[in-house]
């Protein structure tokens, strides 16, 4: 886990042509993506068509990324962040999970933390050139990469951009698309206009595909 430092950061949506600025306390972000070993590790199970421990695990949906959280805690005797209390495939499932902010847990960042993390202190598009930082459609011969193989951003983070995109905690925009959560980074099968630090995806929390995963995060609780 690599300690992110406090900030600010402005978030923007196309549709509404709306910007908002998100202040944010320090808080802790995992250096690479879950991997296919961890996650297997943690529930037993190996999601996904691809294969190979340090691969990003993939073929995951939201729901599936919020009982790894929680499972992930219980087994390191944290409180869960999450609170579950509806059937996690219900399509009104938003109204079943409760976020404790109080937990000192595993949880998924928000999207606000997400790219605050993976600008690090930058300000363009990019942390970097998109071939030293990135496996996207233009590199990755269209298949994942094991983690980390790519450069690092200032703050020790990889994989930001490119390999899987990675699910936030966040509703994307609740008026138009109902629960349908945030996705971040661009993937593997993506080209390079995907792969920003700005770009925002959406899908519903049940949604399954090759090239979602998603990087854990803790709240720092004094």
């Amino acid at each position: 886990m690599i300690d992110v430092p406090p900030g600010r950061v402005t978030l923007s949506d196309r549709r509404t042509r709306r910007s908002w600025s998100v202040e944010l306390a320090p808080y802790e972000l995992a250096a690479v993506p879950v991997t296919q070993a961890r996650y297997a590790q943690v529930t037993g199970q190996w999601p996904g068509t691809a294969r190979g421990d340090q691969l990003p695990v993939e073929g995951v949906s939201w729901w599936d990324a919020v009982r790894f959280c929680n499972a992930l805690s219980q087994g390191e005797r944290l409180s869960p962040a999450y609170r579950l209390h509806a059937d996690p495939e219900d399509i009104e499932g938003i109204e079943g999970i409760e976020w404790d902010a109080s937990a000192d847990g595993y949880r998924l960042p928000t999207e606000a933390e997400w790219e605050h993390a993976c600008r690090a202190g930058t300000t363009g598009a990019r942390y970097g050139r998109l071939d030293e930082i990135a496996w996207y459609r233009g590199n990755s011969q269209e298949r994942l990469h094991d983690v980390g193989g790519r450069q690092p951003n200032a703050w020790g983070l990889y994989d930001t951009l490119g390999n899987v995109w990675e699910w936030c905690w966040d509703i994307y925009d609740a008026e138009v698309y109902g629960t349908y959560r945030v996705l971040r980074g661009g993937g593997w099968f993506d080209e390079h206009w995907s792969c920003r630090a700005s770009v925002r995806r959406r899908s519903h929390p049940t949604f399954q595909i090759d090239d979602v995963g998603f990087r854990i995060a803790r709240s720092i609780v004094c």
